[in-house]
């Protein structure tokens, strides 16, 4: 196994959901967008009226339980500080903002991932506030 597994696997089960929202009908407007060393947004994309942040969890295996639970209080925090930046440096405001959670299970080069998404996984964090 690679020194880097994790970050291949987290990769792939990026492009994975990337594929998986774009055959919904999701418009990518941004992959791995990133605020610093900590702040990073996996998919940014647009559905109707609605602007869409997007955290894709990948796990080879559910043996130690589902990926979304990864995305805890610290880390919703980061990505709504990051949705903020990135509202903030396109001057843009959107009529409705949502945070996703997309869920990939399995490893690069399987051919039938499991691929859950769990839609407005999140509410904005309370401690900020959206460009006006």
């Amino acid at each position: 196994m690679s020194k880097h597994a994790h970050l291949e696997t987290g990769q792939w089960g990026e492009r994975t959901a990337e594929k998986y929202l774009r055959r919904l009908g999701y418009k990518i407007l941004g992959r791995r967008v990133r605020f610093g060393p900590r702040e990073e947004i996996d998919l940014v994309a647009r559905l109707d009226n609605a602007l869409i942040f997007i955290e894709v969890k990948t796990r080879a295996s559910e043996h130690f339980g589902r990926p979304a639970a990864a995305v805890d209080a610290s880390k919703r925090r980061l990505l709504s500080r990051a949705a903020v930046r990135y509202l903030a440096r396109r001057n843009f405001k959107p009529s409705y903002i949502r945070f996703d959670v997309v869920e990939v299970i399995g490893r690069a080069g399987d051919t039938r991932p499991d691929v859950r998404h769990i839609e407005n996984a999140f509410q904005l964090d309370r401690r900020y506030q959206l460009p006006m």
